[in-house]
């Protein structure tokens, strides 16, 4: 998916709002400011793994997207804020059912891995006592 289809009008909407939350680190973004503002520092330490490039081209395309708003507070050294616009609490909103299903998957996988591991462990049971 790319950048340009979230602004493409012949794209399926669904396209056009997955292509603003496209990437690694975009809907973990979204998640952390729905908690509130947010500084830059803070997100990295909440985000361990994130370079402060790739965290700050992502917000950028954010803000650019209208998902996010940044606010530079004029102190020194600079204060940077980011949070969340409507449209972006709007879209956060609509992807808590998603969040749900992905939650249901997860659980859902980890009780079938769960079964496997007890049905591995039974058949072992078995052939120790039949030896």
């Amino acid at each position: 998916m790319t950048r340009s289809q979230a602004v493409n009008p012949n794209v399926c909407g669904v396209t056009a709002a997955i292509a603003v939350i496209d990437g690694k680190w975009k809907t973990s973004l979204l998640w952390l400011l729905e908690a509130g503002p947010q500084r830059p520092a803070e997100i990295r330490r909440r985000l361990p793994g994130i370079s402060e490039k790739v965290l700050t081209q992502a917000l950028r395309e954010m803000e650019s997207d209208g998902l996010v708003h940044r606010e530079v507070h004029d102190v020194l050294p600079l204060k940077t804020v980011y949070s969340l616009t409507d449209f972006g609490r709007r879209l956060s909103d609509a992807l808590g059912p998603v969040s749900d299903l992905g939650h249901e998957r997860l659980d859902r996988m980890t009780a079938e891995q769960a079964g496997r591991v007890g049905q591995v462990g039974q058949v072992g049971q078995v052939e120790l006592s039949a030896s």
